[in-house]
């Protein structure tokens, strides 16, 4: 251990080459950026018409289905505190080999988060803005994400606490004007409701099966934390707390603004599914608080959310790369001297996004997205078990090294087997491509890592 009290790269058999510089509010706010804040107004009609109003019913399932996950995540994070996230975790708790598939699985999900989420952002402001091409809110996204990445995770730490404040400072000002427009104007509901959280005629077993299935993939982003650890001070600690800590205080957001667009617009069945919650906004706030949410939205989808996953995936990458793993593992791996971050990776990412955001649709882009994502926590809390119970004996703590990883897995595998054709198409091809790939890198499988021969 280091006089700073963290782990250093080194007893895992890495240089430290990162700025190590992030503390646990900056993994926090991270995560939660990640994960958007006001993220349930760009779907929340959706989420209404398959829930039968019950919204924020929904969101405290996904807090109880995500935390076992959660917890894998801070189990391994404090075993291996090494940038890599799922792939490292994988690759030292359960196969070298096997970790490489998890790695490239999650590719999947962070590779492309960015583009869905330029795509999305710069569609909502040509809307907006017609006279302003959709290309240009794309290049414009891009362009800001990609040097504020490249010039150092101070600087996205600061910015993501702007980014983070804007954000709320928006849902605040919803918030204030539909407890105005309920309980002192007497419209919507006109008083508290129990029916956004329980309605027993709708509440059943099925009703639960597909709430998880709505909400696991709401809360995607949390994982991302992982690939910060080392640029965090004593990230054995800190990562897993963040991890934790960012799942519970998004979802009781998500919870609260759903609340209350329920109580502003009880009669969910007549909302417009794509544009529902800024409909409420309008009824409650005007056509400035309308038109508010739809810039800040674009803002935290485009900005916000695009530049945390731009920063997990070049990490996962420069991880996969000092590996030797991936075609090109040099390039991948190079470490700007003068900034500290993976300059490499980062510029790839950019050049990837904006490629993808403009030729592929949307529709593509999610199914990859959601498949991999998946596919790698399944992964990772069967390494959980593997490891700790199987590997270190740890027969004793039954419910952290078994049950809890055991519920993670049974959560994650009930909603993996619910997608649908087209998604399997996509995200087995995927796998099948990283599976030769791998297969040409180790050839045969039968080399590992040199960091990991003597394992």
């Amino acid at each position: 251990m280091e006089a700073s009290g963290h782990r250093d790269p080194s007893t895992l058999g890495y240089r430290q080459e990162l700025k190590r510089s992030l503390r646990l509010r900056d993994l926090i706010v991270y995560g939660m950026i990640f994960m958007v804040p006001i993220a349930p107004m760009a779907i929340y009609g959706y989420v209404a018409q398959q829930s039968f109003g019950m919204v924020p019913l929904v969101y405290i399932i996904g807090i109880v289905a995500m935390v076992f996950t959660a917890l894998s995540y801070k189990q391994m994070s404090a075993k291996f505190p090494i940038a890599g996230s799922v792939y490292s975790y994988v690759q030292r708790g359960l196969n070298p080999h096997v970790g490489f598939v998890a790695g490239w699985m999650i590719l999947a999900d962070y590779l492309l988060a960015p583009s869905l989420l330029y795509a999305f952002s710069a569609g909502w402001l040509h809307g907006l803005v017609p006279s302003v091409p959709t290309l240009v809110w794309l290049l414009f996204f891009v362009l800001f994400n990609t040097v504020v990445n490249v010039l150092g995770i101070t600087l996205q730490a600061r910015t993501n606490f702007i980014l983070l404040a804007i954000e709320l400072v928006c849902l605040l000002i919803f918030l204030i004007a539909s407890v105005r427009f309920v309980f002192a104007l007497g419209h919507g509901a006109g008083h508290l409701s129990f029916n956004p959280f329980y309605q027993p005629s709708h509440f059943n077993l099925k009703f639960i099966e597909n709430a998880a299935s709505i909400a696991v993939l709401s809360f995607l982003g949390f994982d991302a934390i992982s690939t910060l650890a080392e640029e965090t001070e004593r990230p054995e600690k800190t990562v897993g707390n963040a991890t934790i800590a960012s799942l519970v205080i998004i979802g009781l957001l998500f919870v609260l603004q759903t609340y209350v667009a329920a109580l502003v617009h009880p009669n969910y069945a007549d909302l417009n599914p794509n544009m529902a919650f800024f409909q409420i906004a309008k009824e409650a706030g005007g056509t400035f608080l309308y038109i508010l949410l739809i810039i800040v939205n674009a803002v935290a989808s485009g900005i916000a959310n695009a530049l945390a996953a731009q920063s997990a995936i070049s990490r996962i990458l420069y991880s996969m790369g000092r590996d030797n793993l991936l075609p090109f593992s040099k390039f991948f791996s190079h470490v700007s001297p003068r900034f500290q971050t993976p300059v490499n990776a980062t510029l790839l990412v950019a050049v990837i996004s904006l490629l993808v955001a403009s030729l592929v649709p949307q529709e593509t882009i999610t199914t990859l997205v959601n498949f991999g994502a998946l596919t790698a926590f399944l992964m990772l809390n069967a390494t959980v078990f593997v490891y700790f119970s199987i590997r270190q004996r740890g027969f004793r703590h039954v419910f952290k090294y078994l049950l809890f990883p055991l519920c993670g897995f049974v959560v994650i595998g009930y909603v993996w087997l619910g997608f649908d054709r087209t998604t399997f198409i996509f995200g087995l091809s995927w796998m099948a491509l990283g599976i030769l790939i791998g297969a040409v890198k180790s050839k045969g499988y039968r080399e590992v890592p040199p960091v990991l021969k003597d394992m």
